[in-house]
């Protein structure tokens, strides 16, 4: 099968390594434009980009699909491949109606949700941001609307109790490639059931903003902690801002002012619910990111120190 792959960061890594050791023919890819990054402003290739480059396959990276002389060559390219499938992982561009009418098997998007859940740009934020139990990953034809095509394979996978975003954006990436190896599968074979989505069970997942970072110590413990899974939390300490990668739920509670330390030892914070969140890794401001015994060890706390 003749298979055009749209990705762009490195969640979408194992889909297009499944399809180029597949034994299809991946003509081309299209991913996102470099950007440049660090000091120098080096311009950077996209996850998607290197690996298609290591494969050896023709990569493509228009501004826009959907509008400009880009969309034009495009379309152009891709009526010229003319690909029978068109796989879609985290590509980050809408595809016009006149795309996704293109290939005789239309266009096939991984999502990671279980559909209609967490339709959007950041699925896997917000399921840990509302301390969902489990999320998955959903293979889907496509349509104009916003992930709201026709259901084809659904994998689901429990979500660990003081899992981050880091380690779950891992998993649910390794397992897109297994969920696109077994919906093409099907799609040869002829075995696929698509299933509508049922609309009033949606829910949708707009993309992080900086702000939602900021820990707020009124709320409850569970939600604090949900903060620092799904976005990497913040709050400031002696003036200076402390970002929070990890952490977990003490036992018991505290009778002290939100935002107080409660347990130096620990790092434990006391929250709007009496309840108290353990730091686990931290970066201060200006050094590195560290496990919180190594910031403790330069930094000694005071019981009632406040963080706001």
């Amino acid at each position: 099968m003749k298979i055009v792959f749209m990705g762009t960061p490195d969640f979408a890594v194992p889909c297009l390594r499944t399809l180029a050791e597949s034994g299809h023919e991946v003509a081309a890819v299209f991913t996102q434009p470099d950007k440049p990054k660090g000091r120098g402003y080096k311009m950077i290739p996209t996850p998607v980009k290197a690996a298609a480059l290591e494969y050896g396959l023709p990569v493509y990276q228009p501004l826009s699909l959907r509008k400009g002389e880009d969309a034009e060559e495009a379309m152009r390219i891709l009526r010229d491949i003319a690909p029978e499938l068109i796989v879609v992982t985290a590509y980050g561009q809408i595809l016009p109606k006149e795309i996704l009418e293109l290939p005789k098997y239309g266009c096939i998007n991984i999502h990671a949700s279980l559909l209609p859940r967490y339709r959007g740009a950041a699925p896997i934020n917000h399921v840990l941001l509302n301390g969902e139990k489990e999320t998955g990953v959903t293979s889907m034809q496509m349509s104009e609307g916003l992930d709201t095509g026709d259901m084809l394979i659904k994998r689901a996978a429990p979500i660990g109790e003081n899992e981050t975003y880091e380690e779950l954006y891992a998993r649910l990436s390794a397992m897109g490639g297994e969920v696109l190896a077994e919906t093409i599968e099907a799609l040869e074979k002829g075995t696929l059931r698509p299933e509508v989505q049922d609309d009033s069970l949606s829910c949708y997942s707009p993309m992080i903003r900086k702000e939602m970072s900021a820990l707020d110590f009124s709320k409850t413990a569970e939600e604090v902690h949900n903060t620092i899974r799904g976005v990497t939390g913040f709050a400031m300490l002696e003036g200076k801002r402390l970002k929070v990668f990890r952490s977990e739920i003490a036992n018991g509670t505290y009778n002290a002012v939100n935002g107080a330390v409660v347990d130096t030892k620990n790092f434990a914070v006391k929250c709007g619910d009496g309840r108290a969140v353990i730091f686990r890794e931290v970066q201060p401001e200006g050094k590195k990111r560290m496990k919180t015994e190594d910031f403790l060890r330069g930094r000694k706390l005071t019981e009632g120190e406040l963080l706001t």
